[in-house]
């Protein structure tokens, strides 16, 4: 993706990415993970991109903090990015993601829908509404989304 990010740190053995926002709260420890949930149709491997902030106390990602450090976009850009590299680095798989409350998977919504065509260039989109998948389309409301390479 084009947007501005930050770096990352990739812990291979785990699939855990590790990054730092920094705004006007200081600096945030924020943490992607990824690990396996499922089969999709297609016979490729479900990965759920689980993600928040880095919890130091009790080691785990607080998915329900708001840390208002004036830097969403690029945040979700950074997140987006982990998500490019998972599926180039494991070529049959796909990416779960759903928001921890239905006003962050909204918010992941509008960011799939800004960076739509590019996102679609390398990666197929689905959206889960109504008890099922379907290719993404803007103006639903999803519950939920995958997505997976494209076949060449």
């Amino acid at each position: 993706m084009k947007k501005e990010k930050y770096p990352y740190i990739l812990n291979d053995s785990t699939s855990r990415f590790d990054f730092e926002s920094k705004g006007p709260n200081g600096i945030i420890k924020k943490t992607v993970d990824y690990y396996k949930i499922g089969t999709w149709t297609d016979g490729s491997e479900v990965y759920n991109l689980a993600f928040g902030d880095w919890d130091e106390t009790n080691n785990i990602i607080n998915d329900l903090s708001r840390t208002d450090n004036n830097d969403r976009d690029k945040v979700l850009a950074t997140v987006a990015s982990t998500v490019i590299d998972m599926i180039i680095a494991n070529e049959n798989i796909a990416i779960y993601a759903e928001g921890s409350t239905p006003a962050r998977t909204r918010l992941y919504q509008i960011a799939i829908n800004i960076n739509k065509d590019e996102i679609e260039d390398m990666l197929n989109i689905y959206g889960y509404i109504n008890e099922k998948w379907q290719p993404f389309e803007s103006g639903k409301n999803y519950e939920a989304f995958l997505v997976t390479r494209k076949k060449v």
